[in-house]
């Protein structure tokens, strides 16, 4: 009996996926750990010693450490544990494994770092550059799939059984926290507090979804060749014509695929308006682009 896979064209057979090599894995752990060596600083350096807490199982460890007089780390190792073993089979072998060794490394730094004098006794400083750092150190964790923070997995098991999303659930999570900084310590703490939050939160997008956000551009017109031609030759830009049909007229639609930097935008606009005031354009950020003719060439 001939074999079903002898029936498949070349060059079309199903390809496995292949794991991580142990070069881009040393990559991975390396910049991991850089990511959660920043975070110990904004901790130790800024955040804890003013009494600035940030969200997620972090927050409540700072919180629970200041009560209890022990060290943060024990807390961040106990309290994100659970998270990782029920969110094992959700996120997947890699993710956990990563993920504990980055919370088990967090929490020996900031047992090291204790001892390190603050950088500085002003609040507002202390919220701002804390936040910066903590933001990037995270960013890199999560840019390079892993976690330092269990919530997160909490929210995704949660999503499957509640009608918000993923980052509403860690948001209302982390509101509560940071809020509950108020009867800790006191409520101007919990407002440094809360501005810290939200720069880490603004910087961790910028590190794990890249400095530079591209953008997604469809066009549709029936003068797609010369809108087309146009962006080749005035933006450098390669595009690509998608077929499509309208759902309501039912007539073949041609339908313009592009990429460009957000300094394009308004040329792109521009190119459109001037060949077809009528057609369809819309924008959308995009991030990590890679492949294809991405590159933009030169223009003479």
């Amino acid at each position: 009996m001939e074999s079903e896979a002898s029936n498949v064209p070349a060059g079309l057979e199903k390809k496995k996926h292949k794991g991580l090599t142990v070069h881009q894995f040393i990559i991975r752990m390396l910049l991991i750990g850089i990511g959660i060596t920043l975070e110990a600083t904004a901790l130790e350096a800024f955040l804890v010693p003013n009494n600035i807490i940030d969200g997620g199982v972090v927050g409540i460890s700072i919180m629970v450490a200041h009560k209890t007089g022990w060290a943060i780390g024990i807390f961040l190792i106990l309290i994100n544990f659970p998270f990782f073993v029920v969110g094992y089979k959700q996120m997947g072998k890699t993710f956990t494994i990563t993920s504990a060794c980055g919370v088990t490394l967090l929490a020996v730094l900031t047992t090291l770092f204790h001892t390190i004098p603050p950088f500085t006794n002003d609040l507002l400083l202390a919220a701002v550059f804390g936040g910066i750092i903590m933001g990037i150190g995270v960013g890199l964790v999560i840019r390079n799939g892993g976690s330092s923070d269990g919530t997160e997995i909490l929210a995704v098991l949660l999503n499957e059984k509640t009608p918000f999303s993923v980052g509403e659930i860690v948001l209302f999570i982390n509101i509560f926290i940071l809020g509950s900084a108020g009867f800790v310590f006191d409520w101007k703490y919990a407002m440094y507090s809360l501005i810290a939050y939200f720069i880490a939160f603004k910087m961790i997008d910028v590190v794990s979804e890249g400095l530079e956000s591209s953008k997604a551009v469809w066009i549709i017109s029936d003068f797609h060749q010369e809108i087309g031609d146009a962006l080749n030759d005035r933006l450098g830009r390669g595009v690509t014509f998608l077929n499509g049909e309208g759902a309501y007229t039912g007539n073949d639609k041609n339908v313009i695929f592009t990429v460009i930097s957000r300094l394009e935008e308004a040329k792109v606009k521009n190119i459109v308006d001037s060949i077809d005031k009528n057609a369809f354009l819309a924008i959308s950020d995009i991030h990590d682009v890679k492949g294809g003719r991405f590159k933009k060439r030169s223009i003479h």
